[in-house]
């Protein structure tokens, strides 16, 4: 992306992780960011308290239909160059003979579903030549999934591809890059203590990624390093 100033970033799913050494990392860089939390307070708030205005906090459960409704209000008539989607579970490590209705129901709604409907609501708020990019995983590459574990968080990211894939077709001449995100293994309370990344590792390379790729055509499957991820 252009080094223009007055760049707006959403960031969804920013409470903790991830997403919320994402939005540091914009804030950082010179945008102004907008980033949700399900609850208010927390770190997130005292990360935008530092900021000073730069960083600005929204609530949203991002499986509630009228939550999203209601932030595509609040949000009515800004712009956008950056849309990302950063949120997802992780119920442990069963074969999928052990995984309930209710938590397979409820791992493919968080991962694969609700990114998608967010994209939908919020894409309109996207500028032509802004990026659309969804936090997805190598677990979801159906090519790489030679390992035994973790069968539903591998299923409901490469769910959450497929769907990608799908809102890319639909959408392939709306102007806007669409990105997937695989940021490698971080050390995170869904990667767990053991991963080899910290956040602070392989984040400021991720944004370095998506400003990169500002413009770019399609829909890509990047890693952290810009190289395409197989399918």
């Amino acid at each position: 992306m252009s080094a223009t100033p007055h760049r707006h970033a959403l960031v969804i799913g920013a409470s903790r992780g991830l997403g919320l050494v994402l939005t540091d990392e914009l804030a950082r860089r010179g945008w102004r960011v907008t980033a949700t939390t399900r609850r208010d307070g927390g770190d997130l708030q005292a990360h935008a308290d530092a900021w000073k205005g730069r960083l600005r906090v929204e609530s949203l459960e991002m499986t509630s239909s009228g939550q999203l409704a209601a932030l595509r209000e609040r949000l009515d008539g800004c712009r956008l160059d950056l849309l990302f989607v950063n949120a997802a579970v992780d119920r442990g490590d069963l074969p999928i003979d052990e995984v309930s209705t209710d938590m397979f129901t409820e791992v493919m709604i968080t991962n694969a579903l609700s990114p998608l409907r967010v994209l939908e609501s919020l894409r309109e708020l996207v500028a032509p030549g802004g990026t659309v990019a969804v936090m997805s995983s190598d677990q979801g590459s159906i090519s790489r999934n030679t390992e035994d574990g973790y069968e539903l968080y591998k299923a409901s990211k490469a769910a959450l591809n497929q769907l990608m894939r799908s809102y890319a077709t639909r959408h392939a001449d709306d102007g806007r890059t669409k990105l997937l995100i695989d940021p490698g293994h971080n050390r995170t309370r869904l990667g767990g203590p053991d991963a080899p990344l910290a956040p602070q590792e392989s984040i400021p390379a991720v944004v370095d990624v998506l400003e990169a790729q500002a413009g770019a055509p399609g829909l890509q499957f990047l890693d952290r390093h810009g190289e395409t991820v197989p399918w």
